[in-house]
């Protein structure tokens, strides 16, 4: 591979990618379907707490159940329940009806091969159980009170959702969606953890282009138990009890489609709601959710139920680590239908951190304009380079296990002094690979360069002419 002597896009606006913090208004593929906010709107959000455990079964019946259900195997062979044993021979020769005892015991018999068989799938069940019951009490219930419009117009209603709490900079913060508090003052938040205990919002750092918000724990006043009036007292005289347990966050990047995926939020306000799934598919990138757009995105999608009031609680992994966050879904009827969107916890994790330091999201610019309309799959065809590309020196050892991949964008325009320009990047160039990052399309490249570090260089690697060249570049802040 040839050394050159670097990207971020936002210079390519990108089709499709507009969200916003309202209600649903978007149709999704000229269907009846809507991405919405799973946030729970209603004029009074109930202050008890109800647990609700919902285990979709994904069931494995193997032969002999479905022989002892439908009465014939799958190799067509009769089944059933197995046949009557003979009883008493009548003066005919022929056989009577089996005995009550007889039925007893054939009945005794399959309930013990139906344990057997439930036993493995009882270990999955169990699994779910421990990671909700480790998880659950850095699950954060929030209940936001907004106001729409001025003076006879105006609206005032509560909004419920959900965070979790996580290790940022190594200290606690609950990580959440934007849209879950926007619109509300600080001290119209309000949060509630699994066992009742509320908490009040001390710091909160939001960033609409990915939809993250960030918020610093505190306890209640005592004067003052549900935090809203925003009076404080000395700090010796707060509540002395110990902020909840932070959840262990895990690596997306490494999250698989089939993975199994358990959500856990406020779905139509009853707090610390569980459900389970898997994760249908990654790298959703063009999302219309309403009004505001959201620029940067990189959804994963599930069909663990997510509904109104679950935005911001975690989508975590069977090792109970948070690999997501819960954010929209596309319904027709504004509840799940088994399309749920989840913000991937890396992503977020990265936009916290900008918030926390700070104070915003530094977007990293390269300085390109992409072509919307590269297809990748004609270069492929015309140029075979895709095809020896997992086999190249400078990519076998990392890559050998991976199947041979039809992606990239290609570069429309240069900008002039831009990081693009430096690192010598020409126009029908196309950037394959992005900081050790696989690049599948334009949306897929504009998301990585907007959360990319600054000021390090990192590598790419581009098709020109046919042949691969590796260069470096080093990103600057968005204009």
């Amino acid at each position: 591979m040839i050394a050159l002597p670097a990207f971020h896009d936002d210079d390519h606006p990108v089709t499709g990618t507009q969200d916003a913090l309202t209600a649903p208004s978007e149709r999704f593929g000229g269907g009846d379907a809507l991405f919405v906010w799973p946030c729970r709107r209603h004029g009074m959000v109930p202050r008890t707490m109800a647990v609700t455990l919902i285990l979709l079964g994904l069931v494995s019946l193997d032969a002999s159940l479905l022989t002892a259900a439908f009465g014939q195997t799958v190799d067509g062979r009769t089944g059933g329940f197995p046949p009557a044993p003979a009883g008493l021979i009548g003066p005919n020769g022929v056989s009577s009806e089996p005995t009550a005892q007889q039925i007893d015991e054939q009945r005794e018999r399959l309930f013990n091969e139906l344990a057997e068989e439930f036993a493995a799938f009882d270990r999955l069940g169990n699994l779910v159980r421990r990671v909700s019951q480790l998880v659950k009490p850095s699950v954060i219930h929030i209940e936001a009170h907004k106001v729409t419009g001025k003076g006879v117009t105006a609206e005032s209603y509560d909004e419920a959702g959900s965070g979790v709490l996580v290790p940022i900079g190594g200290e606690p913060w609950v990580l959440t969606n934007r849209h879950v508090i926007h619109g509300a003052q600080r001290s119209q938040i309000s949060m509630r953890t699994h066992d009742g205990r509320r908490w009040v919002a001390q710091r909160i750092l939001m960033d609409p282009s990915t939809d993250v918000a960030v918020i610093q724990l505190a306890a209640p006043g005592v004067e003052d138990p549900s935090g809203r009036s925003g009076r404080t007292v000395p700090r010796a005289a707060r509540p002395a009890f110990p902020l909840p347990p932070v959840a262990r966050v895990g690596n997306s990047d490494r999250a698989q489609i089939g993975d199994f995926v358990i959500a856990i939020g406020s779905p139509f306000g009853l707090s610390h709601s569980v459900t389970f799934g898997i994760l249908s598919a990654k790298g959703r990138r063009d999302l219309s959710l309403g009004e505001q757009r959201i620029d940067l995105q990189d959804f994963f999608q599930t069909d663990a139920a997510i509904n109104p009031g679950n935005s911001g609680g975690p989508l975590l992994n069977l090792r109970g680590e948070v690999i997501a966050l819960n954010t929209a879904i596309a319904s027709s009827s504004g509840g799940s239908e088994g399309i749920g969107f989840a913000i991937p916890i890396n992503m977020a994790v990265r936009v916290a951190e900008e918030l926390i330091v700070h104070g915003q999201l530094r977007r990293a610019y390269l300085g390109v304009s992409l072509d919307p309309e590269f297809a990748s799959a004609e270069l492929a065809t015309s140029t075979n380079v895709y095809a020896s590309m997992r086999r190249s020196p400078d990519i076998a050892q990392t890559f050998a296990a991976e199947p041979v991949r039809l992606g990239g964008a290609r570069v429309k325009e240069v900008h002039p002094g831009s990081p693009a320009e430096k690192a010598r990047l020409q126009k029908g160039d196309v950037i394959i690979q992005f900081d050790s990052h696989w690049i599948e399309d334009d949306d897929h490249l504009v998301a990585r360069v907007g959360l990319a570090p600054l000021d390090r260089a990192l590598e790419m690697v581009i098709l020109r002419g046919g042949k691969r060249y590796r260069t470096e570049v080093v990103l600057a802040p968005k204009p």
